[in-house]
């Protein structure tokens, strides 16, 4: 699961960078990623049991978008609502779909199926929580009650995040066009 955040999961910490850079406090930010792991949990484990599937030309272009719509939704909103916990459950759910192709490859022991998932899920939170923490120690300690937060770090680290998530979402769908 770690591994799947470093190296290869960049779309992944882009997504959860998006989450912090909306709210580095702690309770916020412990809704959204709490929520964002039990969706990502139940479609990993109904992909896994091949109970659902999706092909991965739908889920990564849509993995993409999710990681604009959070960056856009970052720059647009200054408070967190309602809608926003559930628009992030819908994408942990896209994600999960991800993660299921990812842990396909990896092979998972069918006799050991749940243990399997919660190792590979733990790897996952561990990596996950490594960029939240990383992040705080570089910006939200220093910079997050600044009154210049949401001007100069929040709102330029969410348009650059936009505008990565919007150029793979055109790479991952140009192959189809």
């Amino acid at each position: 699961g770690i591994a799947h955040i470093f190296p290869k999961g960049l779309d992944h910490i882009l997504f959860v960078l998006g989450l912090f850079f909306f709210s580095h406090k702690f309770s916020h930010l412990a809704w959204q990623i709490t929520l964002f792991t039990i969706a990502h949990t139940v479609t990993l484990a109904l992909a896994s049991l091949e109970l659902i599937s999706l092909p991965s030309s739908i889920i990564e272009p849509l993995i993409a978008l999710s990681i604009c719509y959070v960056a856009i939704e970052n720059i647009l909103q200054k408070k967190m609502g309602f809608l926003r916990l559930v628009v992030i459950f819908i994408f942990g759910l896209l994600h999960g779909l991800g993660f299921a192709s990812v842990l396909g490859e990896i092979g998972l022991n069918q006799t050991r199926f749940i243990t399997s998932l919660i190792g590979f899920n733990i790897g996952v939170e561990i990596g996950q929580l490594g960029v939240i923490v990383v992040a705080y120690c570089v910006l939200g300690f220093w910079f997050g009650h600044r009154y210049y937060y949401r001007s100069f770090v929040q709102i330029p680290a969410s348009i650059m995040i936009a505008m990565v998530g919007g150029w793979w979402f055109l790479e991952r769908i140009m192959p189809f066009i």
